[in-house]
C-alpha cells in the first residue's frame, strides 16, 4: 500500500550481534530458511543473507537497484531467493539469484503506472505469485509456473472487485501467503472493513470476506496473515499511527477461514504473524508477543519489529528498522 512508503519509523538501538552489517536501511523482507540460514531485505536497494546462524551477514548488491525497497524476500536454501521491491511503476520489480546473490537477474519490471506490487509467495521453488493494489478495480495477481522464467497477470473476471480506498499493506511479505498445494490468500485494509481473499487454484478465481479487524481508515486494517495447518489461521493488524493501541487486531479461524473472531486478549498493532512449529508469534513496532493458541498471548520483548519469519525447525527471525536483524530460540520461553 503506498501509504507505508511515508510510515515514520521509530529508530532502535540494537547490540551490534543483531546488525548483518553497519547500515541504516529498514528491513521488512525476511526469509529463514534454517537455525543457520536467513535472507534480509529493505531499503536502498538492501538484501542481506547469513550462513552461519547470524554470527556474519553479507550484504548482495542487486544491479540498479540502489534506489529500490525491497519489502519481500522468498528464499530456497542458501542459493535460490527471489526479492520483490515495491512502489509505483517500474520500481516494483522481481529479482532472482541462484548463486548466493553473487549475481541477479531482473525477472518482471512494472510497466503500468496504476500497478503497484505489495508482496510475493511460492509453493515451492518454481510456483508463485505476486500482489499488487488494485488496478482498474481490481487487485492484480502476477503469476509464475516455471520459477520466474515467465510472469504473467492472471486475468480479472474471477477477482472481487476492490473497495474505495481499499490495498494490501506492504509491511512485512505476509499480507500474501501461499498455502497447501494450491491455495492462496491475501488481506486488506485502508477501506470500511479489512477483508481476506481466498483463492483453491493458485489465482485464477477468488472469493473474499470481511473480517472483524479494526478498520475505516487509511492507516488500518489486515496485515498478516498465517495459517498452521488448513483449519487454523490467524490475521494481524491494527492502525499503524496508533501502534499501542489495543483492540480488533488480531482474528482466529478455527474452520479455514469461513469465519474469522476477535482474540479477546488484545494485542497492541502487530504488522506480521507466523506460525513456528509449536507457537504462534506476532511482532510490531511495539514488541513481540508468543501464543501457543492464538488466544493466550505473552509479551517476550519490546523492540520494534517489522517482520518475522519460522524456519521448519521453529527458529524464528525477526527484521526491523536501521538494520535489526535477530534470531530468537525455539524455545517458546525465549
Amino acid at each position: 500500500m503506498r501509504s507505508l512508503i511515508v510510515l515514520a519509523l521509530i529508530a532502535l538501538a540494537t547490540p551490534a550481534q543483531e546488525r548483518p552489517f553497519p547500515t541504516d536501511a529498514d528491513f521488512r523482507g525476511l526469509a529463514a530458511v534454517s537455525d543457520q540460514i536467513a535472507w534480509a531485505s529493505g531499503t536502498k536497494g538492501t538484501v542481506a543473507r547469513t550462513v552461519d546462524g547470524g554470527k556474519t551477514w553479507k550484504r548482495l548488491p542487486v544491479p540498479g537497484a540502489e534506489a529500490l525497497d525491497f519489502r519481500d524476500v522468498e528464499a530456497f536454501g542458501e542459493s535460490t531467493a527471489y526479492a520483490l521491491s515495491i512502489g509505483p511503476g517500474e520500481s516494483s520489480r522481481i529479482y532472482k539469484t541462484v548463486d548466493g546473490g553473487k549475481t541477479w537477474k531482473l525477472q518482471f519490471r512494472n510497466a503500468d503506472p496504476d500497478a503497484f506490487y505489495d508482496a510475493i509467495a511460492f509453493w515451492d521453488e518454481t510456483h508463485g505469485l505476486a500482489l499488487s493494489d488494485p488496478v482498474k478495480g481490481k487487485y492484480r495477481i502476477l503469476a509464475t509456473d516455471d520459477g520466474g522464467a515467465t510472469w504473467s497477470v492472471r486475468p480479472t473476471d474471477k477477482m472481487p472487485a476492490a473497495l474505495e480506498g481499499e490495498g494490501a499493506f506492504a509491511a512485512s511479505g505476509t499480507c500474501l501467503i501461499a498455502t497447501g498445494e494450491r491455495d492462496a490468500w491475501f488481506v486488506t485494509g485502508g477501506a470500511k472493513w479489512a477483508r481476506v481473499f481466498h483463492s483453491t487454484d493458485r489465482g485464477r478465481s477468488w472469493t473474499v470476506s470481511e473480517t472483524p479487524v479494526a478498520a475505516g481508515v487509511a492507516s488500518a486494517g489486515a496485515f498478516s496473515i498465517a495459517f498452521r495447518n488448513d483449519r487454523h489461521g490467524i490475521i494481524v493488524g491494527g492502525d499503524y499511527k496508533t501502534p499501542n493501541e489495543s483492540g480488533a487486531t488480531a482474528v482466529i479461524t478455527t474452520d479455514g477461514g469461513r469465519t474469522w473472531t476477535v482474540v479477546r486478549d488484545a494485542l497492541p498493532f502487530r504488522s506480521c504473524v507466523v506460525w513456528a512449529k509449536d507457537r504462534w508469534v506476532a511482532v510490531g513496532t511495539s514488541g513481540r508477543h508468543d501464543s501457543p493458541d492464538g488466544l493466550k498471548w505473552t509479551a517476550r520483548d519490546d523492540g520494534n519489529g517489522n517482520a518475522a519469519s519460522a524456519a521448519k525447525d521453529g527458529t524464528v527471525w525477526l527484521a526491523g528498522p536501521k538494520g535489526r536483524v535477530e534470531r530468537i530460540s525455539s524455545n517458546p520461553g525465549r
